[in-house]
């Protein structure tokens, strides 16, 4: 299952605390697709991911793709 958050628009840290609200109601193995326009979600989201565990699966064009591993 992949769920998508569209965070087109939304300033840090908006982004990363939908991202991180969200990530519960996934299963592990499946990943979330956060779509951020905001710069500073190029940072921000893999920092994250690094804090937290979890998988930056793919990063490119506004785009972020990360899979729940715990």
């Amino acid at each position: 299952m992949n769920l998508e958050l569209d965070c087109r628009g939304l300033l840090c840290p908006l982004p990363v605390i939908k991202l991180a609200k969200a990530l519960p109601t996934v299963a592990v193995g499946d990943t979330i697709t956060v779509l951020a326009d905001d710069p500073a979600a190029a940072t921000d989201i893999p920092a994250w991911c690094r804090m937290r565990s979890q998988q930056l699966v793919s990063a490119a064009e506004n785009v972020y793709v990360v899979r729940r591993v715990s």
